[in-house]
Parts: C-alpha cells; structure tokens; sequence
C-alpha cells in the first residue's frame, strides 16, 4: 500500500491553488443559481450586492468597526479560555485526585450549549464587555482542557523520571519536559479552541450588543439585509481562517523550538 504524502511536502503554491480551488467554485454556483433565478434576491443574493453592501458599510466607516471589534473580544476571550483551560488541564491530567474530584463536573458543563449561559451572565455581570469577553473564554476553554487532560495521561513515564533526574520537577517539569511532549495535542486543542471562539461570538453579541459581525448578523436578519447577513458570514469564515493560520505559524515555530 503506498504511503499518503504529508502536506507539508507539498509545494506551497500547489497547496494556495488547492484551497482557493473549492471557493472558487462555491463562488461560480452561487452567481449561476442567482442569474438562472433560481432564488429571490431576498433568498440570496446575488455576490455582486454582497459585495456592493460591503462596500456601503466601508463608505459609512462601519465595517472596520464591526471587524476590529468582534476580533478584539474573541481574541481577550481566546486567551482567558485557553489559559484556564491549560491550567485546569494540567492539573485533572498530572492528579489522580483532582481527575476523580473535577473531571466529572468540568465533563458536564462542556455539554452546556452557549445560549444556556446568556441570561446567566446577563443577570451576574450585565449587558458591559466583561460579559461577552467571558462566554467566549468559556467556549474556548473546553477544547484546551480536554486535549490537555487527555494528553498529559499518555506522556512516556520514562521521559518524565528522565527530567527528574536532571532535577526538574513541578511547574518546571510541566514546562520544560511534559508541554513539548504533547504539543501537537496542545496545538490542536487551542486551534479547537480558536474555532470555538469565534462560534462563541455570535452568541456573545446577542448580550445588548451594538456593533460587530455578530450584531451585524443579527442585525441584518431582523432587518432583512440578507446582503449584509451573507456578508458578516463570509467575514467571519475569513476571519477565523487567517487567525487559524496565524496559530499554525506559532505552532511550526514552537516545533522548532522544542523538537
């Protein structure tokens, strides 16, 4: 049986015309089933008036708020998230103790939809920035959490007694021998977590929120803008992949680093 090629060995631009390949093609559909009049401009309009609302929100000095500021509280959110849920990780997966006490408990809060958590946030901490910021870091928190947890259970036992000879241990131990044996979990977990963050938006800014793509999406929807509705959607795909491969950078160059 012969052995899949790994991407990395793929030429860069094979790989760039690869993936720009399936848009491309959504694109031609979704402008060939609008000229046929196949859907209503209501139903989905045609790319040009995307593109023309697009533009509108530019000239109005809208649209780049709405961007900087989603991207603002999912990355805060991103960050508190991915930092609790790597302590919390950490900790379930090095104790047996704590495993037994919070692992349960952590289990069953991930199944909590995000919607379930608006008015509990409403009611604790207001309709202000803190609350939106904190639904995103809960939404980020559980894919760090369990890939770490999971994770740190599986490292080589031999490569941990190995880093207590050379007379490492606690917090250091965790940092210098058992983090780099796991980082393709951990990478993976906080891209998990950065995906999650951004699904997580939506929901965020339906706490009284006045600007960002999540309101702009909203916002469109009751208003019936579906121009502008199929506009914060592509924002928000492009969004999420350009921050994602941001972390891929981080995570080749923390590859270098470690291994």
């Amino acid at each position: 049986m012969s052995r899949v090629p790994r991407l990395s060995r793929v030429p860069r631009g094979t790989r760039w015309a690869a993936g720009i390949l399936v848009p491309l093609l959504l694109l031609a559909l979704w402008q060939t089933t609008t000229a046929l009049g196949m859907f209503t401009p209501v139903q989905l309009p045609p790319p040009a008036d995307v593109l023309a609302a697009g533009a509108d929100l530019v000239q109005r000095g809208q649209l780049g708020i709405h961007i900087w500021i989603s991207t603002q509280r999912v990355l805060l959110g991103f960050l508190l998230g991915a930092a609790a849920g790597l302590a919390a990780g950490a900790l379930v997966g090095l104790s047996r103790v704590s495993a037994l006490l919070f692992g349960p408990t952590i289990g069953a809060f991930r199944a909590v939809p995000s919607l379930a958590w608006v008015p509990l946030l409403l009611l604790w901490i207001g309709i202000g920035e803190n609350s939106k910021v904190l639904l995103i870091a809960i939404g980020a928190f559980f894919p760090v959490y369990t890939t770490v947890a999971l994770a740190l259970r599986h490292v080589d036992p031999h490569l941990v007694e190995a880093g207590r000879a050379f007379g490492y241990g606690g917090v250091r131990l965790l940092l210098t021998v058992q983090l780099p044996a796991i980082l393709p979990a951990v990478v993976s977990g906080l891209r998990l977590a950065l995906a999650q963050a951004w699904l997580f938006l939506v929901a965020a800014e339906l706490l009284a929120s006045s600007m960002g793509l999540g309101f702009l999406l909203i916002d469109s929807q009751n208003n019936g803008r579906t121009d502008r509705l199929l506009l914060a959607i592509v924002l928000l795909a492009i969004l999420g992949k350009v921050t994602d491969a941001v972390l891929g950078l981080a995570q080749r160059a923390a590859e270098r680093r470690w291994t």
